[in-house]
């Protein structure tokens, strides 16, 4: 690698918890990648910043350049010769667009809807969790946002009329997810990575799906009681955490966190428990019929897919 030439980067992302570098499907992707390709970068987490609302994470800074979603994101790594797919055949690149592609149509909508959607799920844990790591008055606006792009994002790649409302589609979505994770835990076997001994852009995708999954404190899911029973998938996962961010985990908090104004820090805590206006509005948004979605055009889909993925 040539890594004399390669330009500074940076990585903004959100930070971690329950045992993980990041909380965030997408910014697990890419710091996963970066630990798989031996890149060197600095970790910037936009937790207690306004960018938890103005920037569109894990987005990665080079020279001039920003770069943002993960897929994106690894191609300009593999231009910075920063490559963990080179050893590769071309069936296993075929076979890595097929399993990114079956992750983000079969068990995408099932974390999100985990996370976002599932009443107790959000009241207790994401929304609480991404309310404490915004500045305020961010805290109001940045989960209610994220839930709302979620909700959206489910019934237009789900909903199909006459299913117009999230409870419709719900039981499909599990399933789907479910079957998701039984197909992983098939290919995956008893090695350690989906390729050969090395991790690949697939292992960084799988990782990045299951490990809030798996780790995180939801009150409520049979979606992680599933995974919880497929002792190849869980093991996969602690084991690149353990080979890769162990020395992460120890290290000391991030320094923005060290460094917020103690007011603004004291204020942000006590607003947050001010949370009956959010819980009104979550509770209306689910309550509600929903617009008649878009189907999506699955050529089209299919064509961003090969166009975004690597061989």
């Amino acid at each position: 690698m040539n890594q004399n030439m390669a330009a500074a980067m940076e990585l903004r992302c959100w930070g971690g918890d329950w045992g993980l570098p990041s909380v965030q499907t997408e910014s697990l992707i890419v710091l996963a990648y970066t630990k798989f390709s031996g890149a060197k970068l600095t970790i910037s987490p936009v937790d207690w910043t306004w960018k938890t609302l103005t920037a569109n994470v894990p987005e990665l800074l080079c020279g001039d350049s920003v770069v943002q979603e993960p897929t994106q994101i690894l191609n300009f790594m593999r231009k910075q010769s920063y490559n963990a797919d080179y050893e590769l055949t071309a069936r296993q690149g075929a076979d890595t667009m097929a399993f990114i592609a079956l992750l983000e149509e079969k068990l995408r909508p099932a974390l999100l809807h985990t996370f976002w959607v599932d009443a107790e799920n959000y009241a207790n844990l994401t929304r609480p969790w991404f309310a404490s790591h915004s500045p305020f008055p961010l805290n109001f606006l940045v989960p209610c946002r994220h839930a709302n792009i979620a909700l959206s994002r489910i019934l237009l790649t789900k909903g199909e009329a006459p299913l117009h409302r999230i409870s419709e589609v719900e039981g499909r979505i599990y399933n789907d997810a479910k079957e998701c994770l039984n197909l992983l835990s098939y290919r995956l076997g008893t090695d350690n990575h989906f390729f050969g001994n090395s991790p690949t852009s697939l292992d960084a995708f799988v990782f990045g799906f299951l490990a809030p999954l798996y780790k995180a404190s939801l009150p409520s899911s049979s979606l992680q009681n599933h995974l919880r029973l497929l002792d190849n998938l869980t093991h996969f996962c602690d084991n690149i955490l353990t080979v890769y961010f162990n020395q992460d985990r120890s290290s000391s908090p991030p320094p923005v966190q060290e460094t917020m104004d103690a007011n603004l820090q004291k204020l942000t805590q006590l607003v947050n428990k001010e949370s009956n206006l959010i819980e009104k509005m979550d509770d209306n948004l689910r309550s509600s019929p929903q617009h008649k979605p878009h189907k999506l055009d699955p050529k089209s889909s299919l064509s961003s897919s090969k166009n975004s993925t690597p061989a």
